[in-house]
């Protein structure tokens, strides 16, 4: 067997290599970048549209569904989302091995994080509904994808919670202690704001008072920032673990 002028042939089955830790900062990071850069883009450039509401009355900030409806805005939050999923589709396949192989034995726990898993893959999957249905397209299909989204992250973040606990009460890792807590003040945030929220949402629609709708907005962007950040803690949870693209082993004959 003849070797090139760069080595072993190994060298050259190893495409790409990446700490996990820096994968999940870089999936996290693109939607808080279009999330951001969509809102304004549209305080900017189109607040009247984008603060409208039914009855009329004074609003100052554009909730979610608003701010990326509209154009430039929409592309743009299509594309982070659309960059963005695949690798978290990866992630929620990665946290399932995890798992798998800290609960071994433990049969709760083992069908505890089958049910993230589905639940994480609905949450991407209600998120990708969303963002490419605009509420201005088809309500509906906007609607339920945001009910989806909603829904399953929370269920999410609650059933990771537990997975987490259990793991906190066999470790002396530093590091899974700090995720775990992190977790569970980040599950908390989330949960009272989607509360807030629903309620600042039927106040508005029952009432129509000036500001309400603004109340609402905000409550909203909490609860994204919340989950962004929940997604985050993924940085304490795998390590030094890399994630590796590399071309199969072949026996090549020259």
């Amino acid at each position: 067997m003849l070797q090139g002028p760069y080595g072993s042939l190994d060298r050259d089955r190893l495409l790409l290599r990446l700490p996990l830790s820096s994968f999940t900062v870089g999936t996290v990071l693109l939607p808080l970048t279009g999330f951001i850069a969509c809102i304004a883009l549209s305080l900017m450039y189109h607040f009247e549209d984008s603060t409208y509401t039914h009855c009329g009355v004074p609003n100052y900030l554009p909730s979610i569904s608003a701010a990326i409806s509209r154009v430039p805005e929409r592309y743009i939050w299509r594309c982070c989302i659309g960059l963005h999923s695949a690798p978290r589709y990866l992630l929620s396949v990665a946290y399932f091995s995890f798992y798998r192989s800290r609960f071994t034995s433990k049969l709760p726990e083992m069908l505890l994080s089958g049910l993230t898993l589905i639940c994480s893959i609905a949450e991407n999957s209600g998120l990708l509904l969303l963002t490419y249905v605009a509420s201005t397209e088809t309500y509906s299909v906007h609607k339920n994808g945001f009910i989806v989204f909603i829904a399953s992250s929370l269920l999410h973040m609650l059933s990771t919670c537990r997975l987490w606990h259990v793991i906190r009460r066999h470790s002396v890792n530093p590091e899974e202690v700090t995720s775990y807590r992190w977790k569970v003040r980040l599950f908390l945030v989330n949960a009272s704001f989607c509360l807030a929220a629903a309620y600042f949402f039927r106040r508005h629609n029952k009432f129509c008072e000036t500001g309400i709708y603004t109340l609402f907005a905000l409550c909203e962007y909490v609860v994204v920032f919340s989950n962004m950040a929940f997604h985050m803690t993924a940085f304490w949870d795998f390590g030094s673990k890399e994630v590796i693209v590399a071309s199969p082993p072949e026996d090549k004959r020259y």
